[in-house]
């Protein structure tokens, strides 16, 4: 059964209860009650690219790199940084010694063969980089080796990112569906009970880094027991429970909410700025929106300032500006920004006659988990429909539109937003290849070839204009601007940093008495 926001009014404080007796009774270490904003959908890794999944089974899983505190490329199960031919072609990967499953399996070369081959076969991020690989293939024990069409150089950000992530398993438990979460992170998989929790315990057979922590990479400790990811779609619920000392940590809250949680000396209420980018998927698969021109049609209707205000309300919050990357960031460009915001319904009526419209019905799908996508979401909606666009707003589940974007039969738009990354093919997926909305084409084979094949990083940043120009032209998505995020964490919970994935290694239940204050986000800083 599933539960509406009603439902959860009234069993959300019997299940806390129950939650927090058992708090008291956990093991050294203590447990944490962190609220999320909805069910995952799955907790297979590589099955998903939302990022609460990446969030939770990032705890269990490890990748073979990941970033440090300054968004540099690190090693994790990797021993070290890879080896990498003259002609970027043969990329050698040395893997640690120390490493064991939670099933007490201790990791070899086969099993990060094993794992790298079912990432590149059926994750977004994973099919746009098999598109470099000509072969995946273990050269000892503990060596593995990546063998390429052409030089690839997003291809160690690609394995470090968390969501739809480069997980390592045991390659004896790798199936479709993924039955068995095996893992090598400091947590393991203890229990999900569907719209309630998903329970992590501590691993006892974790083998840490021996580097300093710093981001998600180095040294990694389960200090907590236990963690307890709580799916509370209700975003006042989640500021509610965290105020009520109910919940340890409550993610991405009404940006409305900051005032009143600053005043609660027992929490620290964070802003992470700049956080990342909302944007519009459209459907350039099948649909009304399918052609080009209908495209162009929806982004001269829009007033993102008007979007983006009511989505966040305190300017404070967001920023309205088209160009991509914030300035000040290696790919920051201007390039085919003055199709930003045009807000002018008359051009959008006359671009969506020329393009044969005839009042097809748009479906666009959002969520109430996320708060700010449902209220920018109405704006939307109204301001196609005064530009003579028939609109369904479906408002769903997020867990329910990250499984129905799958299929584009049921959409032509749904709303979602990234955390801004130090490499543009991180995200958003469409970047890549068999991400939601099926964006492909000539001319993007042309810029996206050439950009990944560039290995100079000056290089690079000159050729992100012509992408942001043909990202305008062709409209796969519409980034809806800039915004920095809420997030509270009890003064008690020591050592918790604040991340674009949240994660909670290294952190421990101490003293409160810490002050609120704001994280600015490094990853787009030169």
């Amino acid at each position: 059964m599933r539960l509406n926001a009603s439902g959860w009014r009234w069993l959300a404080p019997l299940l806390l209860w129950s939650l927090m007796a058992a708090v008291r009774a956990a093991p050294a270490g203590g447990a944490v009650n962190l609220a999320m904003v909805g069910e995952p959908q799955t907790l297979d890794p590589m099955a998903s690219t939302a990022d609460l999944v990446g969030v939770i089974m990032q705890h269990v899983y490890e990748p073979l790199y990941t970033f440090d505190a300054d968004w540099r490329i690190a090693p994790m199960l990797a021993a070290s940084l890879p080896e990498i031919s003259a002609d970027g072609k043969r990329v050698a990967i040395t893997l640690r010694r120390d490493v064991r499953f939670h099933n007490g399996k201790a990791m070899d070369a086969d099993d990060v063969v094993a794992s790298l081959r079912r990432w590149l076969d059926m994750t977004p991020r994973g099919k746009t980089t098999a598109a470099a690989v000509l072969a995946v293939r273990a050269a000892g024990p503990h060596q593995v080796e990546l063998l390429l069409r052409q030089p690839y150089a997003p291809l160690l950000a690609q394995l470090a990112l968390p969501t739809g992530f480069a997980a390592i398993m045991p390659k004896e438990v790798i199936g479709v569906p993924l039955r068995q979460f095996v893992g090598t992170g400091p947590y393991r998989f203890a229990q999900r009970k569907s719209d309630r929790y998903v329970v992590l315990k501590r691993y006892d057979g974790y083998q840490a880094r021996a580097e300093p922590p710093s981001g998600y990479a180095g040294r990694r400790q389960a200090l907590l027991a236990e963690l307890r990811f709580i799916p509370v779609p209700n975003a006042n619920t989640r500021v509610l429970g965290a105020l009520s000392g109910q919940y340890h940590f409550a993610d991405l809250l009404p940006v409305e909410a900051y005032p009143r949680l600053a005043r609660e000396p027992a929490l620290r209420p964070l802003i992470t700025a700049p956080f990342g980018f909302p944007y519009l998927v459209l459907n350039t698969g099948r649909g009304p929106l399918a052609g080009v021109a209908m495209r162009q049609a929806v982004n001269a209707a829009l007033d993102l300032r008007q979007v983006l205000a009511a989505g966040f309300g305190d300017a404070r919050f967001y920023t309205a500006e088209g160009n991509h990357f914030p300035r000040g960031s290696p790919f920051y460009a201007t390039d085919g920004s003055g199709a930003y915001s045009q807000a002018d319904p008359a051009k959008a009526r006359q671009l969506a006659a020329r393009a044969g419209y005839r009042g097809q019905t748009l479906t666009f799908m959002t969520s109430k988990q996320y708060e700010f996508h449902y209220r920018m979401a109405l704006v939307m909606a109204d301001q196609l429909r005064r530009a003579g666009f028939r609109v369904d707003l479906q408002v769903v589940e997020w867990a329910s539109l990250i499984a129905r974007r799958n299929d584009m039969a049921l959409w032509d738009m749904y709303l979602t937003h990234s955390a801004f990354l130090p490499e543009p093919m991180l995200s958003p997926p469409q970047l890549g290849d068999g991400a939601p909305g099926g964006w492909h084409g000539a001319a993007k084979d042309a810029i996206i070839g050439r950009f990944v094949r560039e290995s100079d990083p000056a290089a690079r940043a000159a050729l992100w204009g012509g992408v942001q120009s043909l990202l305008y032209t062709e409209l796969p998505y519409i980034k809806l601007g800039t915004f920095n995020s809420l997030t509270v964490a009890s003064a008690g919970l020591d050592g918790y940093t604040p991340a674009p994935w949240p994660f909670f290694w290294n952190t421990r239940l101490g003293a409160p008495g810490l002050q609120p204050h704001t994280r600015h986000q490094d990853a787009i800083t030169p």
